[in-house]
């Protein structure tokens, strides 16, 4: 399980961009506060955070044409198997929504994609 950097969401093939939707969806739901090794720092912060990484996701997959369920566009929906919050507090959206997601771990997640044949550029 990786968050890819904010970056490189715009430029993610189908599959990672899907991909990290489920992955969002799980942290969101059952998944949140349960160790994984390269999201750990995610727990850091308030749930409200990773809300926020997961509209950026589910933006750019509407922009591609896909239909995230509108359900997940709700701060305090966890999905079908876990029961919301009641109220998330919300909190200012910084850029970038995770500041681990810095320099290094840009390179990293380009490594990490250059490891499975895809080649992306860090310029916009």
């Amino acid at each position: 399980m990786r968050l890819w950097h904010e970056q490189l969401i715009h430029k993610l093939p189908r599959q990672q961009l899907l991909g990290q939707h489920r992955e969002l969806a799980a942290l969101r739901g059952n998944g949140w506060g349960k160790n994984h090794a390269t999201v750990n720092y995610v727990f850091n912060y308030p749930p409200y955070k990773l809300y926020q990484f997961h509209v950026l996701v589910m933006d750019e997959m509407q922009r591609r044409g896909y239909h995230p369920n509108k359900m997940w566009y709700d701060p305090n929906y966890r999905g079908q198997f876990c029961a919301p919050y009641e109220h998330l507090a919300a909190c200012a959206l910084t850029v970038p929504v995770y500041p681990e997601h810095n320099t290094s771990y840009l390179k990293e997640c380009l490594l990490n994609l250059k490891t499975k044949g895809i080649i992306l550029s860090s310029n916009d």
